[in-house]
């Protein structure tokens, strides 16, 4: 059943956990149902050579390590890049590892970097910020669920 956003009013689209317009956490009013604690979780997607969007489970896109999904901003909502490697660039450049198109992302915004095992996110001197979790951050470790946000864009990291 569609549900309004408690932040905005939007009517979001069936099975959705974070609101379309601003990125707010939906609750599921049915009893037992998904929400913050429940089995459900927003469609992610990635876009193959072709730039259509190829429709994939959570699981899949972390079945071999952690990854980054889009939950607000740019219209991207849903869109998933897996980490790999050692390290990757976030911003506006176009070769950037995850590339956020838009005037609020520095084209070197920040950088996903792993340290032993564990990911940290690390700020790269950009104008507007980098924040994990609503608090402007240098470097941050990251761990499952934490909310990254850069520019309009705010995603969120799950580990494998």
């Amino acid at each position: 059943m569609a549900q309004h956003c408690p932040e905005c009013g939007f009517l979001n689209d069936d099975g959705a956990n974070y609101c379309q317009r601003c990125g707010a956490l939906l609750r599921s009013e049915a009893v037992g149902g998904g929400g913050a604690g429940g089995d459900s979780i927003t469609a992610t997607y990635r876009i193959d050579e072709t730039g259509e969007l190829v429709p994939i489970e959570l699981d899949e896109v972390t079945a071999h390590g952690p990854a980054l999904v889009i939950r607000a901003g740019g219209g991207r909502v849903g869109e998933s890049f897996a980490v790999v490697g050692e390290r990757m660039n976030i911003g506006r450049r176009p070769d950037s590892e995850v590339f956020l198109d838009d005037i609020t992302v520095s084209r070197d915004h920040a950088l996903l970097i792993r340290r032993g095992d564990m990911w940290h996110l690390d700020d790269c001197g950009s104008l507007n910020g980098t924040y994990v979790n609503r608090e402007r951050i240098d470097s941050h470790r990251l761990e499952e669920g934490d909310e990254v946000q850069i520019g309009k864009y705010k995603l969120t990291f799950h580990a494998r």
